[in-house]
């Protein structure tokens, strides 16, 4: 499939959201110029995406906070927008018509092989420099291993942390959270 986009001028954050919404695929706003995001992810991708949906659904006020999939979009900037597999984000004002979360908390990415790259790197930086983030975590589908970065108590991420095997717990503090890798992974890896 050939997808032709409209590049011929720099998009908004706003403008790409509302645009999108009539498309099919997935698109992404990367500095102002609409990128496709090819997806084709393994069985592992999808269910252990599901998998932390599900394990924060249980673990999370819904009055509170509101938890979701790729199909909604993070403004990571005033001219990019991104869709994380996971994430969380502050309920409170906001509306159903929204088309982006508007103080996400906790971004999750699972890994695949075209999306590594982003994942450890753009991503990154876009990611937390949001001011509501808390946490930021990469998942590998293949084994029970996430990379985790973390707002400290001054304010600031450091450098990343990762933590792996079965007998692991990923620590999200900013949520008062703790997940044993062993839920996350079962029937996984």
């Amino acid at each position: 499939m050939n997808i032709q986009l409209p590049q011929s001028r720099n998009w908004t954050a706003d403008e790409f959201l509302h645009w999108a919404q009539a498309q099919e695929g997935k698109l992404e706003l990367v500095d102002g110029r609409i990128v496709d995001v090819m997806i084709n992810v393994t069985r592992s991708h999808v269910r252990l995406a599901s998998r932390l949906m599900l394990l924060l659904g249980t673990r999370l006020d819904p009055a509170v906070y509101d938890i979701g999939s790729a199909d909604f979009g993070i403004r990571v900037s005033d001219k990019g927008v991104r869709f994380p597999d996971v994430f969380v984000d502050r309920a409170e004002g906001g509306d159903g018509r929204d088309l982006a979360a508007r103080a996400p908390v906790l971004l999750a990415e699972v890994l695949s092989p075209s999306s590594y790259a982003r994942d450890f790197g753009p991503k990154v930086a876009e990611y937390i420099a949001l001011p509501t983030l808390l946490h930021y975590l990469v998942l590998s589908p293949d084994e029970p291993r996430v990379w985790v970065w973390s707002r400290n108590e001054n304010g600031a991420f450091g450098e990343p942390g990762m933590i792996e095997g079965t007998e692991a717990v990923l620590e999200l503090s900013g949520l008062g959270l703790a997940l044993p890798l062993a839920d996350l992974y079962r029937g996984i890896a």
